[in-house]
This record gives structure tokens, sequence and C-alpha cells, in this order.
């Protein structure tokens, strides 16, 4: 069947991390919600009087989401389970809640104030399980799975706080994924926990919007994969979360996980704010409202920011023209397809994966016609010659050149956004690094094209 181990992107730092808060003598809803430093940064109160993903169905695929978790009642449809477990609102593990959370988490208490509340708190959410405990194989086969039943269940964003050990995604996962933007859907995955100079898969795949991560100061984290194909990056470090296994509900931690979750709520705000338009445009607003935030000299798409950190409020105000309908970060292909291009416009097609893995056969059975027809040349040119009494004849040349699936780059060249930012905006309060105050405040020029 093909399976391989597909790891959650916030790996064991997000354990320790919960086990610190867990730990702390003061610590309290409230407490919680003062750690959530990416709503101020972010300037969020600002950003929910322009939207708060009413009416966008988020799927989260993971480890399960409680919905019973106060920050979330109310927020969690029924969802589905593919690890024969039963339940997709059981998390044992605590890792696809706190993505929740993240996402559309709307806190608790007076007014709410209270616990977790995050970036589209009237999205919501569809829990697909597809691993129970951290050492479950995540294979391509389950999650593909999961990712076709949010397409077909309503699902406009899918998140995918997931990546692989090292390997190609196979074509149960592949499949999916070109399902899914073949149906305007918007997937997003982390880039990997490794720090690794390769963005891990399927985040890497076509048209997904992969994601790194960047602490508090926008410098990126050290544990962020980066490399060729990184689409954008987004708060990853000391992020706090719903978290049903610790013992008051909530846990600290840092990953790429976190950052994918805050970038598909960022695309849950831009599709509630502008439903007509395509997946690909939505794509199109979050990379051209990212910035650099005073990292000067970086050139998009930069191999450790990508686009640039994502900026929720910018994506849903500024004003950018919706662009192509066409998704900016290139699409796959199904094998259902019926382009005969598949292979030279994606080069990730499963067709073209079957040409490529027979072309050697190919070239065995060519070499044997070649040969064949070389030997009844020879003989021919052999009689010919004897019958015209040993003068040379017209002979044969033969040979057969195939050529093979050709891979052109995942992520196809897209229009530099950025420039380098000023960094003359006071702070908010956060810690800053010696060279620029806050970055997050900083405005970088109109990138609308």
């Amino acid at each position: 069947m093909g399976f391989k181990r597909v790891w959650s992107t916030t790996g064991v730092v997000a354990l320790t991390g919960a086990l610190l808060l867990t730990s702390a003598q003061t610590a309290s809803a409230d407490y919680v919600r003062d750690k959530q430093w990416v709503l101020d940064v972010f300037a969020m109160k600002d950003t929910w009087s322009e939207t708060q993903g009413q009416g966008v169905i988020v799927a989260v695929v993971d480890s399960g989401v409680d919905g019973s978790h106060p920050d979330l009642t109310g927020q969690v449809l029924g969802g589905k389970d593919f690890t024969g477990g039963g339940n997709a609102q059981e998390d044992k593990i605590g890792h696809g809640t706190k993505m929740a959370s993240i996402i559309a988490g709307h806190g608790h208490g007076a007014g709410n104030s209270s616990g977790v509340i995050g970036l589209a708190p009237k999205a919501k959410i569809l829990p697909l399980r597809t691993l129970q405990t951290r050492d479950d194989n995540n294979s391509d086969e389950t999650w593909g799975a999961a990712v076709r039943y949010a397409v077909d269940h309503g699902a406009k964003v899918i998140n995918l706080s997931i990546a692989n050990d090292g390997g190609k995604t196979l074509s149960a996962g592949r499949e999916a994924i070109a399902y899914a933007e073949d149906h305007d859907v918007v997937v997003v995955a982390g880039s990997g926990n490794d720090g690794s100079s390769r963005v891990s898969e399927p985040a890497a795949l076509p048209g997904v919007l992969s994601v790194g991560a960047v602490d508090k100061h926008a410098n990126v984290w050290e544990d962020s994969n980066s490399g060729k194909g990184l689409a954008l990056t987004a708060p990853g470090v000391d992020i706090v979360g719903a978290n049903p296994t610790m013992s008051n509900g909530y846990g600290v931690g840092s990953g790429t996980s976190d950052a994918t979750a805050f970038v598909s709520a960022a695309a849950a705000l831009v599709r509630a704010k502008y439903p007509d338009l395509t997946a690909g445009q939505i794509i199109n607003r979050l990379i051209k409202s990212a910035s650099f935030l005073g990292h000067k000299g970086l050139k998009a798409p930069d191999e450790e920011y990508g686009y640039g950190i994502i900026r929720p409020r910018q994506a849903v105000t500024m004003d950018i023209p919706a662009g192509p309908k066409e998704n900016p970060l290139g699409q796959l292909k199904s094998s259902n397809s019926t382009s005969g291009k598949e292979s030279e416009e994606t080069g990730t097609s499963v067709q073209a994966e079957k040409k490529k893995s027979s072309s050697s056969d190919i070239l065995v059975i060519a070499g044997g016609i070649a040969a064949a027809v070389v030997v009844v040349g020879v003989l021919f040119a052999v009689i010919r010659s004897r019958r015209n009494g040993g003068n040379g004849g017209r002979g044969f040349g033969g040979g057969v050149s195939p050529q093979g699936a050709g891979y052109p780059p995942q992520h196809p060249t897209y229009p530099p956004a950025q420039q380098p930012y000023p960094n003359s905006v006071p702070n908010q309060g956060y810690p800053t690094p010696p060279q620029h105050s806050n970055p997050y405040t900083q405005q970088p020029p109109n990138q609308g094209q």
C-alpha cells in the first residue's frame, strides 16, 4: 500500500512548552489570552471589524479536534475519523485541537475575554482525524482520503499541519491535493521542523501554500525548514493554544504547524471578505500583502521567508487587483485529466510519474527493436552485396530516442512583491531586535499589481 510516516509539524517542542505552561503557578484563562502575542502584532481587533471568517469552513486534517473545549464550543462540525477509532472530536494528542483554536477559537467567559481566540473566530472547523497517537502512520492514503472528504463537504481551506519524513508524496496524496486544487480549495501545509534547507512535502507540491515559522521579532525560527518553494512565513514560536491533554486545557509550543494554522486562518478571513475570488486569487492576496518586515535586501521569493510574513489586516484591506483566476503557485494535475500536456505543465502528475517509472522499460524495448532492425538491415545488405558482386548497396539505420517526462520547478516564478521596508514605526510593547523596532507594525509600499 506504500504506507509512509507523516509527522505533525509541531513536534516535541510543543509538549515541552505545554508542560511549562501547565506548571506555572499563575496559569489561568486570562494568562492564556495574555500569552497570545500574535493578536497584538497583527492588530486583530482592527481586522475583525472587516471580517471574522464567517461562512468559511476550514478542514483540519490532524489528530482530531475536541469540540467540547470551552474555546471551541459551537465551532466544530461533525467531521470524520479515518483511523478506525470512530470519533473525529476525540483528540488524544492535543495537536489538532490546538490548530483549530489558532484558526477559529472564540475564547470563553464574559465577553469571550478569556482563553484562546483564533484569527478567524467565526469560521467553522471540519475535524478529520488521520492519526490517534504520535506513533501512528499518517499515511498518504489516509490523509489523502481526508482531503477528498473535506472538498466534498464544503471546506474552502484545508489545513495540513503535517510533513513527511523526507520522502515524496505518493499518488494517493498528490491525487487528493490535485482534487482540492481542481475544486477551488486553498491547501495550506507546514514546511517542516528539521531546520533543513528543503521544504518538506506535501508543502512543496505545486499549488500548496507552504509555510515556515518566525518568532515575535519576525526572525525565522531556527528549526523551520526553508528552501526553494517556500511561499509564506507566519508566527510559530511560543504559540499558545487549546490542548485537552493538559490539566488546564492549554499548551505552548513552537513549530511550522502553528504557522500553518495562522495562514489557514488568514485565508479564511480573506475568503469571507471576498467570497467571489478563486482560491488562486485568495493566495495572490496573501502573497501580495505579505512583508519582509524590516529585513532589508531580500528579494521575493526568498528561501527563508518566501514572499514574506503574512499580514492578515493588509490581506483584507489592501487595494490588490484580483488578478488571474489561476493559482500563482502552480497546480497539480490529476491522472484523470484529459490534458495531453500534464507532465510538461506540472511535472508532478501521477501520469508523469508513471512515465518516469517506466522509462527504463521503454528504453529496453526500444533498444531491442532497434537491434532487431539493425540485424535485419545487415543481413539484407550482406545478401544484396553478394547478389551485386560485392558492391556496396543502400543500407539501413535505426534507433528510438524516447523523451522522458520533464519536471519543471514545482513553484512557478511569481512576480516579486517585496522591497526593503522602512523601520521607523514605534513598537507595541514587545521585545525587539537591535536593528529595528517592532517589525510587525511596519508598513511596506503598496504591493497591489
